[in-house]
Order: C-alpha cells, then structure tokens, then sequence
C-alpha cells in the first residue's frame, strides 16, 4: 500500500492558522515530517474555503509542491479551490473528490476532465449515508464508474474511496466489514484493475484513548492490506501504523525473510 499523508487538513487549528496567515513554513514544517515518516503523497486539506478559496488552495499547492515532486491529493468540497490548484499543480495530482450526490457530480467529476486527472469517488449514497452490505457496495461502485465515463473520466482514472466509518456509529462496524469483503471483488465488477484508497484515520474517530485507537488502527490495516487497499490515507505521525503497514506489504509482495526491508 501507498501512504497518503493525512496530516496537512484545517481540522488541526495549527495548520488552519497556517492557512489562513499564509504561514508557509509551518505548511513545509508538516510536510517535511510527513515525507521523512514516509509518506508516498500529501493529501492537502484545507475544508471547504468558504473565504479565500483560489488564493488558499494555490498557496498550499506551490508550498508543498516546491519541497516534492510526490503526487498531491486536493482535498476539498470547493470546486473553486480545486480548480486553482489544478491550474498551478505541476506533481501528479488526484482530485479527493467526488460522491453521487448532485452537486458534487456538477461541481468536482467535471474538473477531472478538464484538468486531465485521476479523481477519488466515494461509495456513498446521494445523501451521504454508507451502504451496509457487500450489494451496497459494489452497486455504488458500478454508478460511480458510470457517472465517470459519461463525465469523459476513463475507468482507468476512477480510485475508489469505500469511506471508513467510525467505529462509534451504530453501523460503523457493519459497513467497514462490508468494505472488507467487497474490496477484493471490484477489478472483478470493472472488468480492469480497480484502484483503492481508505482513509484509516477515520476509524477511530471520537472519544476513545489514543492508545485504544492506535490498536484498533493497526488490527485493521493488516485486513485493508488482505483485501487488497492500494492506497492509505493516515497519519503519518503514528510510527507504529506505518510500520504494520511496511510489514504487510512485504509480506504480502516481497520476500517473507527480507528483514531489511522492517528496519
């Protein structure tokens, strides 16, 4: 699996302030501990940008984009947004993204064409609840493929987001092994390799301990790794998660003895 950074978002007041001050060396200061942790991407999260949003959304660009040529992730509801970064964005770059509900179907999946990038679409109903059932899933991921291709988005460009759900939702735990079970189908339903991403992060999220959620984060990612995940949003200030990650995927591609590749 690939790590995407999830540490860059306006959901931490520090970067938030950042954003807004146009502070670009705490921006380069989360980069940089992302990049040594590992990190293959950078999601870049900024929220919706009610205010500001072309002139947000390029600053980050640029700031980041000038310490790594690494793919970047715009994650943001603003198509604004996502098209100002679109249009400085020299790393490859993925829209994070779109979900069938109308406006987002109008407002982002159209940006993929005209900007020639791969975009993430979420297994999500119109109005935003998560399926609870394998059929769920694999239905959603079939509309999604198909409101892609007639936005002009080839298959190929399509990265499937099965949505996480917090364990503290009543169904939570009843969608995520839903998930589980369909990932390892969806190269089957699209006829060519499916791609994936998770964002695990999600799956602690609420009031439990950190040293609670940190094992119930890496129980999971060895189960996302089974299922065939091709890519991890997360934190990449959990050492230890990147590690289980690391030791996954030599497990699951490399060879078994190959100790240098855990140090």
């Amino acid at each position: 699996m690939k790590i995407v950074a999830d540490n860059l978002q306006a959901a931490s007041r520090r970067v938030a302030r950042a954003i807004d001050e146009r502070d670009g060396e705490t921006v380069r200061a989360v980069v940089r501990r992302s990049l040594t942790a590992g990190a293959d991407a950078i999601d870049i999260n900024p929220g919706p940008l009610a205010r500001e949003p072309e002139e947000k959304m390029t600053f980050l660009v640029e700031t980041v984009q000038a310490l790594t040529d690494k793919p970047l992730l715009l994650d943001t509801t603003n198509p604004r947004a996502l098209a100002a970064g679109l249009a400085v964005a020299r790393n490859p770059v993925i829209i994070n993204g779109f979900s069938l509900e109308p406006d987002r179907l109008a407002g982002i999946l159209p940006l993929a064409t005209q900007y020639d990038a791969d975009i993430i679409g979420y297994l999500l109903y119109p109005d935003n609840r998560v399926p609870l059932d394998v059929d769920g899933c694999l239905a959603l991921a079939a509309d999604l493929l198909a409101a892609a291709e007639k936005a002009g988005v080839p298959g190929e460009r399509l990265i499937l987001d099965p949505v996480i759900a917090p364990l503290i939702w009543d169904d939570g735990l009843r969608h995520n092994q839903a998930v589980l079970a369909a990932l390892p189908r969806l190269s089957d339903l699209f006829g060519f390799p499916a791609r994936t991403i998770a964002g695990i992060s999600n799956l602690t999220t609420g009031p439990a301990a950190p040293d609670r959620r940190l094992r119930l984060e890496q129980a999971f990612i060895p189960m996302l790794a089974a299922a065939g995940l091709d890519m991890a949003l997360m934190n990449t200030d959990h050492a230890a998660s990147i590690q289980c990650l690391r030791a996954c995927d030599l497990l699951l591609h490399a060879e078994v003895f190959a100790w240098a590749a855990l140090t």
